[in-house]
């Protein structure tokens, strides 16, 4: 006769404990969500902004009427109309179909150097604030770490972008790497002013004297309650890297034309601007303008969301998935 062993769990099979404290946390946090959205329609806005950039970039073949990239001399600065909403530009293409388009240059660029930005400027800089203030050849390379840092930001952001794509050639992955190497040292000191202030958390100290690792200290204690802070910034720095491949861009060292890109559009639109026909340069920066301004809400939400004591202004919400390092 087999035996059955009853399911792990609570009477009448449900869910273990902890997958309940899981679901609740889940809940909590949508309904802290939305009652932030509720009091401030600016974050709102801010995500809503953004949700209509991306839906628009991932359907622009589908909702575009004419070619980005395809030239018509017959039409060519043609002022907006029912047949060219935005109007065409001094080559004779679409300006509304060249700027939906572009978010799918713009966004892609700035999400990969941002994202690569900060899991190398995160990594550094943990590995950098644990082993801060110990003794050593570890503290010596943090030092040095640290100084390089100070070297690279002593740079102004902008030429040093120019001057990195005219180094490594004048194309989309140039222009990648250039936004990742300058937004490193911002990543590193961020994290590491926060993992110095975690480290001398008493359960950090606990699992330093049961006997882990520092590795895993490191994985499993001190980043996973240092993100916050990194997480706004990583918003904030989506948008400032959109503009700054539009500004690449528009100085000839971004994304080459024809490409529907923001910054060229408006660098060929400009010089037609002082004749009246304004635009090929007013609707791309347009665009260009309210994307960066809704990263920028979507990073306000997330520092609010990170601070204790601007939580507390929601009414009747406990929001008990904050990083406590329980």
């Amino acid at each position: 006769m087999t035996m059955v062993l009853p399911q792990v769990g609570l009477p009448g099979g449900g869910p273990p404990p902890a997958e309940r404290r899981a679901g609740a946390k889940a809940k909590f946090a949508l309904k802290y969500f939305i009652q932030l959205l509720r009091k401030h329609p600016a974050y709102a806005a801010g995500y809503l902004i953004i949700t209509v950039v991306t839906v628009v970039a991932v359907t622009a073949p589908l909702i575009a009427p004419f070619s980005p990239t395809t030239a018509d001399p017959s039409v060519y600065l043609q002022p907006p109309s029912l047949s060219h909403l935005f109007g065409t530009d001094a080559t004779g293409m679409d300006v509304f179909s060249r700027v939906i388009f572009a978010p799918r240059i713009d966004l892609a660029i700035a999400l990969m150097g941002t994202v690569i930005s900060a899991l190398i400027g995160t990594s550094i800089g943990a590995w950098v604030g644990y082993f801060q203030e110990t003794r050593g050849i570890r503290s010596f390379l943090s030092n040095v770490v640290m100084r390089a840092a100070d070297v690279l930001q002593a740079f102004p952001v902008f030429v040093f972008a120019i001057a990195l794509v005219a180094v490594f050639g004048q194309s989309i992955s140039s222009v990648v790497f250039a936004i990742a190497f300058v937004n490193i040292p911002i990543y590193l000191r961020l994290m590491r002013s926060q993992v110095l202030s975690i480290r001398r958390m008493r359960y950090v100290e606990a699992a330093y004297v049961s006997g882990m690792s520092d590795l895993f200290i490191i994985r499993r204690h001190i980043v996973p309650n240092a993100m916050a802070p990194v997480l706004a910034q990583l918003s904030v720095n989506i948008g400032w890297a959109v503009l700054l491949t539009a500004g690449l861009s528009f100085v000839g060292a971004g994304v080459r034309a024809p490409a529907p890109e923001w910054g060229s559009m408006i660098a060929m639109g400009f010089p037609n601007v002082m004749t009246g026909q304004w635009w090929p340069s007013v609707f791309p920066g347009l665009a260009l303008a309210l994307t960066v301004y809704g990263f920028a809400l979507i990073g306000a939400s997330i520092e609010f969301m990170a601070d204790p004591r601007r939580r507390r202004t929601l009414a009747n919400v406990r929001v008990p998935f904050a990083a406590t390092g329980e």
